[in-house]
């Protein structure tokens, strides 16, 4: 259950609050960039089992590669992409936490 929280906190409530604080005046277009940023799940799709609770998708699905990773982070170096890299990045953030409660057996 903390693992669930932490993971699907990261994803959702977290975002909101850096949308908030760092974009007051427009948070709910951030915010609506940060969710938009999940579909990099869509590869999850590639996968069998589609969906594994105990699988690490860090380096496993394509958008999940550390490839990916530096796209998403080369993002962050433009201001036009800036947002949607931040929130491609904290995705990749949110599932490495989740990684890390695994191997943890929490």
């Amino acid at each position: 259950m903390l693992r669930f929280c932490v993971h699907y906190g990261l994803h959702f409530i977290f975002p909101l609050l850096i949308a908030l604080y760092f974009y007051p005046k427009k948070w709910k277009t951030v915010y609506l960039i940060f969710l938009a940023a999940m579909l990099i799940d869509f590869d999850h799709l590639l996968a069998t089992p589609i969906f594994d609770p105990n699988r690490c998708s860090i380096n496993f699905h394509p958008l999940h590669s550390y490839y990916a990773m530096a796209v998403y982070a080369g993002m962050l170096l433009f201001q036009k992409t800036r947002i949607l890299g931040i929130g491609l990045l904290f995705h990749i953030l949110a599932d490495s936490a989740d990684c890390w409660m695994m191997s943890m057996k929490f």
